[in-house]
């Protein structure tokens, strides 16, 4: 009997992924403006343990050694992030030149490495000053948005072949403005809608200024979730419909269909707005690339009194959990990939996340750490996503999430999702097993999955 292979198509990239705030630390330093994340990480209560990014891993001292991780992982690719207010301290107008060097020695760093740089403009941390204007809910933040952009596409598209413009704007509406647990912390039905549009005219509005001054690739990264219904009854085949259009298409359908999905003003009531038309001619723009980022599934089960989908997960049985509380679920991947083309057409596709947190001592106990169940959750998604090569997806390559421990936002320091240990009191980076396994996946192009 012959094994199957799982060698990827050639040219497949292979890369991970990390985020200004959760690993660069010194985010005040060299005349950097601070942040919103600055700003929540030092208010009391909101934080597990009173953790910051005031360190992290220390990144932006240790970058030339991080970049040599990389290299002996044999990464082909790097995304990271780009701190807005480290650029332009006010966020807009006056460009410090010293975060701007940070970034340009970055990417060099890398290239000198053999290690395409993939630059996100916006991962989460809003400058300050403009959140003091309003933030996501000024239409003009698509102005100061596409200003920045134009800053760094001038400075470094020379060398930096791929950019996106937003990650996971799900996330900054429905946990900064929805529900309050993520930076800036509020809680306002009404304002959510408009930090979701605001935040899609931005990314429409950034792509604009590519156009005008780029000639790599730019796209937008989007969080998908597959949600399944628990029952067949027709309150919760209803329930996961909502849940479905509120997380996967709430962002994807204003910029690759021009439209919100329906559902959204049954989820929201009269607190959805009836947006101007001429908006839907700057959010959609033509991307050359989406990233999507995988973690799980939800299993959705109708409950009226879940604010504001009426819909809950459901735990399941026998299966297997992150310390995030994810199930671990790779079939969910091949069924993200494939309806997303059903969707929105034949997109080059990127994962641009994908990865698990499982517990890690804090302090290595050994020269490689044994992480058996992020290993696993590595070998199975890396097969699924042959899988759906295979069913005909045009994927072009997987970032895993992440290159190293870091801050994991609001749950601080608690949640290690890193193919490198962190030792978060001595800065020591330590590789674990599922390093060693995704090194010799790049080295053999998915041939080693076979065994």
């Amino acid at each position: 009997m012959t094994s199957r292979s799982f060698r990827f198509p050639d040219g497949f990239h292979w890369g991970a992924a990390t985020s200004a705030y959760q690993i660069e630390g010194s985010p005040l330093a060299d005349g950097a403006g601070p942040s919103i994340w600055q700003r929540f990480a030092h208010t009391p209560g909101m934080m597990s343990n009173g953790d910051t990014g005031d360190v992290a891993c220390d990144h932006y001292h240790r970058y030339r050694d991080d970049v040599q991780l990389m290299r002996a992982l044999g990464l082909q690719g790097y995304r990271f992030s780009i701190n807005w207010a480290r650029v332009l301290p006010e966020g807009t107008g006056r460009v410090n030149p010293k975060g701007l060097d940070f970034y340009s020695r970055l990417v060099d760093e890398l290239l000198e490495n053999g290690i395409a740089p993939n630059a996100t403009l916006f991962h989460w941390d809003l400058p300050a000053a403009l959140d003091d204007r309003g933030g996501w809910l000024n239409r003009d933040i698509a102005h100061w948005f596409a200003d920045y952009a134009e800053v760094m596409f001038k400075a470094l598209d020379d060398r930096v072949p791929r950019w996106s413009t937003l990650n996971e704007p799900w996330v900054v509406t429905d946990g900064g403005y929805l529900h309050g647990v993520l930076a800036p912390g509020h809680r306002n039905k009404f304002e959510a809608p408009i930090a979701t549009h605001n935040q899609m005219r931005a990314s429409g509005a950034g792509i604009q200024a590519y156009r005008a001054h780029g000639r790599h690739e730019i796209g937008v990264v989007f969080n998908i979730e597959p949600k399944y219904p628990h029952s067949d009854s027709a309150e919760d085949l209803a329930a996961t419909r909502r849940a479905h259009a509120y997380m996967n298409e709430q962002f994807a359908d204003p910029a690759l269909l021009g439209s919100y999905p329906p559902e959204l003003k049954e989820i929201f009531g009269n607190a959805w707005p009836d947006f101007p038309a001429d908006d839907f001619k700057l959010t959609r723009q033509p991307v050359d690339f989406i990233g999507i980022n995988y973690y799980t599934r939800a299993v959705v089960k109708h409950d009226p009194e879940a604010y504001p989908l009426k819909a809950v997960p459901v735990r399941q049985t026998n299966k297997t959990y992150t310390e995030t509380g994810w199930e671990v679920f790779e079939q969910g991947l091949v069924d993200t990939l494939t309806w997303f083309k059903q969707r929105y057409g034949d997109i080059p596709l990127y994962i641009t996340e994908n990865g698990s947190a499982f517990y890690d001592p804090p302090v290595a106990d050994a020269d490689v750490l044994s992480d058996p169940l992020r290993t696993n959750y590595l070998r199975r998604h890396l097969k699924a996503l042959h899988g759906a090569i295979e069913a005909g997806v045009n994927l072009k390559g997987y970032y895993a999430w992440s290159l190293m421990d870091n801050l994991e936002w609001s749950l601080g320091f608690s949640k290690r999702f890193g193919l490198y240990h962190v030792d978060f009191a001595t800065q020591q980076r330590t590789p674990k097993a599922s390093a060693k396994l995704y090194a010799e996946v790049i080295d053999s192009n998915g041939g080693v999955l076979e065994d």
